[in-house]
């Protein structure tokens, strides 16, 4: 398979119709080589426009390549910021992340998870990115306060505990809400709370730490 063929076209055929029209974005998704995060088994759907799954009990999944971008695209990431994820998955997003921050502090609440994630990320070059394991939505205070804070699965709300480890002028990117309703949002504290931007619709899996979204009643 040409990977970089494929990743020509996944850009150009996937994001640029979906609007991501950041140039430092689609130069990241150039930069950090997708294939190399993707187990195994499913290497040949690298670029296609679904999610991956990634094995464990929960059911975790990378993200499809436009939500990835679409999520950069709204955190605007800059040079040098301090950042965090919850939920390491593969270690993609992570490494994606690292390519402007200062340091990722990732969150994975599955070990094996975490450790794949750890060699996918060694054997990538990727040095300022950290995984830790544990429930990443307590978020991590001794590192804290972040730029940029990066939810990589759905939860019912943004928990509020994460909301207050943000800086000022800091954003969050979150999936909220149950299938089949959920919406991409970007949270940005300012001086005198959190103003909340509907950013997209989707569907993904649930962190397996997160509380389920209550149920709608007729």
């Amino acid at each position: 398979m040409n990977f970089e063929q494929a990743r020509f076209n996944m850009v150009e055929q996937q994001l640029r119709p979906g609007k991501v029209l950041n140039p430092d974005v689609l130069d990241i998704l150039f930069m950090v080589k997708r294939e190399e995060f993707v187990p195994p088994a499913h290497r040949r759907l690298a670029f296609a426009d679904t999610q991956i799954p990634l094995g464990g009990d929960a059911g975790a999944c990378m993200f499809a390549p436009i939500v990835e971008a679409l999520a950069l695209q709204a955190l605007a990431m800059r040079k040098h910021e301090n950042v965090l994820e919850v939920g390491t998955g593969s270690g993609y997003m992570a490494a994606l992340l690292g390519a402007h921050a200062d340091h990722v502090w990732s969150v994975e609440i599955d070990p094996q998870l975490a450790a794949t994630a750890r060699e996918n990320l060694r054997r990538a070059g990727v040095t300022n990115v950290t995984v830790e394991i544990g429930n990443g939505l307590t978020g991590l205070p001794a590192h804290a306060p972040f730029d940029v804070i990066m939810l990589s699965g759905a939860v019912a709300k943004a928990p509020q505990v994460l909301l207050d480890q943000l800086k000022s002028g800091g954003r969050l990117f979150a999936i909220e809400g149950a299938a089949p309703a959920m919406q991409a949002v970007l949270y940005t504290r300012a001086d005198q709370g959190f103003k909340r931007l509907a950013v997209f619709e989707t569907v993904t899996v649930p962190l397996r730490e997160a509380e389920p979204a209550p149920a709608f009643v007729f």
